[in-house]
């Protein structure tokens, strides 16, 4: 007989000899099980790169047996994949069919064990859904540039501020102008053929000390930086939420997929005992392999997306690429859902949203007044103190005698008033308060947006939490409608479709429980997030 399966094969020829009724039987003490024993026994049982193969040679057979294979009809080349033996052989009755078919089942079961995946190691590192966010802050690139943002306004706030106070600068000037025998050069405007100017300037706009627009802009810019800050941390939260919890998900789901697995082979082994028997058709053992086949594909599927999951949170917890750990499943641990009133208010009082679109429109606001400042006159002071000579000295002595200081000081003060500049002013007006009517529309968007927001995530989590119940009660139904299924099946009373059909809801309801539970903690998590309690 020859089994394949995929690229696997395994060979057993056996023998059945008849008596004169026209039933098949094995030889005194024999059976399949027993043959391929003895076969092994013998060395003529090996195993070589997944598959397995015994070729008896004739010196390995018995004598008795030998004398029975010239007694009575041989059977070979039978097929797993199709029907081994056919109604009209001659010689052959239904029972020998069954045996036939009988020592094939564990030529088939055995086949397919050498393609079960290796187990993977247990990873070293156990990351809480804490560990993951608090990892994803110190990590992502979304949070440190806009701390980098942050870090940027601040030291914008630091130059408004500097610039109301007055400035100190060290002038160092030398002035050549060509010479005409006299004092002063061609150039009478200069005081000499050589000047050097070192001299400590002191220059203040007397205005900037009362006016604060500019500084209060910074402040503003600073503020909507810091709240965009915590907006991407936040935003940078729900993505670790969602990915931590889809780990959890893709682990309940393999563990449920494993029991449809066991559920699977069990059945399977149901049906083949009963066709052994001669109580079921070969139809119900081929349902049940193609179920256990799906089974098995759904659990590699299974732990294909638990890598997958593994690998999506690994990249934004890590520095560097890793996938080798394990996430805390706290799905079972026990959550209260707090009060619309109190999440509203808690919302309210830390969105970052919320402060980005108020700190926009206080900024636009400064903005206006900035541009007004343009119709002021501006008043600034200069104060210099130092050397303004021909020669680098404190004193210089005349040709009369006289001893010149050379070291002072000397001040000025200087207005400008603006009079006309083509309506240069009123257009940066114009446009400073256009920029300001925009972020209060922005402003009031933004509050329609985070009552929207609060209320969907409250609702989600509602939702999830009152289907949680039902959840458990349908899978547990579903378990129970297998069991009695199953026992129907072996009664007589149910067909292998219904039994597969029973797995097929019970898996579903499993599943569908653990995304229940999955959507409420992730809805709740969402929650806390936007009401800054995570």
């Amino acid at each position: 007989m020859v089994c394949r399966f995929g690229t696997s094969s395994l060979k057993i020829y056996f023998i059945l000899t008849f008596n004169g009724f026209g039933r098949a039987h094995l030889p005194a003490g024999r059976h399949p099980g027993a043959l391929r024993a003895a076969f092994a026994a013998s060395g003529n049982l090996t195993a070589t790169a997944g598959a397995v193969s015994t070729s008896p040679p004739s010196t390995a057979i018995p004598t008795t047996w030998r004398r029975s294979m010239r007694r009575a009809p041989r059977f070979s080349n039978l097929s797993a994949s199709g029907d081994p033996l056919k109604a009209g052989t001659p010689g052959v009755s239904l029972r020998a069919r069954l045996l036939a078919l009988a020592a094939a089942a564990p030529c088939l079961v055995f086949g397919q064990s050498a393609q079960t995946p290796p187990p993977q190691p247990a990873p070293s590192l156990t990351i809480t859904l804490a560990d993951a966010i608090s990892r994803a802050h110190q990590y992502g690139t979304q949070v440190q540039s806009a701390a980098l943002n942050t870090a940027l306004a601040a030291e914008d706030t630091r130059q408004a501020r500097a610039n109301r106070l007055p400035t100190l600068n060290a002038l160092n000037q030398y002035i050549y102008t060509q010479g005409d025998r006299t004092p002063s050069g061609v150039f009478v405007a200069n005081d000499g053929v050589h000047v050097y100017n070192e001299q400590a300037v002191v220059h203040q706009e007397l205005l900037n000390a009362i006016r604060k627009g500019e500084v209060n802009r910074a402040l503003a810019a600073e503020a909507v930086a810091k709240a965009r800050a915590d907006l991407a941390a936040r935003s940078l939260d729900f993505t670790v939420i969602q990915d931590y919890y889809a780990i959890v998900s893709a682990q309940r789901k393999a563990v449920n997929v494993q029991t449809a697995l066991d559920e699977a082979r069990h059945f399977l082994d149901i049906t083949e005992k009963q066709e052994s028997g001669g109580e079921v058709a070969r139809a119900d053992v081929v349902k049940a392999r193609i179920s256990l086949q799906q089974s098995e594909r759904a659990l590699q599927d299974a732990q294909l997306a638990i890598e997958k999951a593994r690998i999506a949170l690994g990249v934004l917890i890590f520095p560097d690429f890793r996938s080798d750990y394990a996430v805390e499943d706290d799905i079972a641990k026990p959550l209260v859902l707090q009060p619309y009133p109190e999440a509203e208010a808690k919302a309210k009082a830390t969105s970052p949203d919320l402060h980005a679109a108020q700190a926009v429109v206080q900024q636009a606001g400064y903005e206006t007044n900035i541009a007004r400042y343009a119709w002021v006159p501006s008043l600034g002071l200069d104060f210099f103190y130092g050397l303004d000579s021909n020669r680098i000295a404190i004193d210089t002595t005349l040709a009369d005698g006289f001893v010149r200081r050379n070291l002072g000081y000397s001040g000025q003060i200087t207005l400008n008033i603006p009079v006309w500049n083509w309506g240069a002013t009123r257009s940066k007006i114009k446009q400073a308060e256009i920029h300001e009517q925009q972020a209060k529309l922005d402003l009031s968007l933004t509050q329609r947006e985070l009552a929207g927001n609060l209320a969907s995530f409250y609702k989600e989590a509602q939702t999830a939490q009152a289907q949680l119940d039902s959840l458990r009660a349908t899978t547990d139904l579903a378990i129970e409608s297998l069991r009695l299924t199953l026992l129907r099946y072996e009664a007589g009373e149910a067909t292998a479709l219904e039994v597969v059909d029973a797995q097929t809801t019970e898996i579903q309801a499993r599943n569908a429980q653990e995304d229940g539970l999955v959507r409420y903690r992730v809805a709740l998590a969402n929650l806390q997030t936007l009401t800054g309690n995570q």
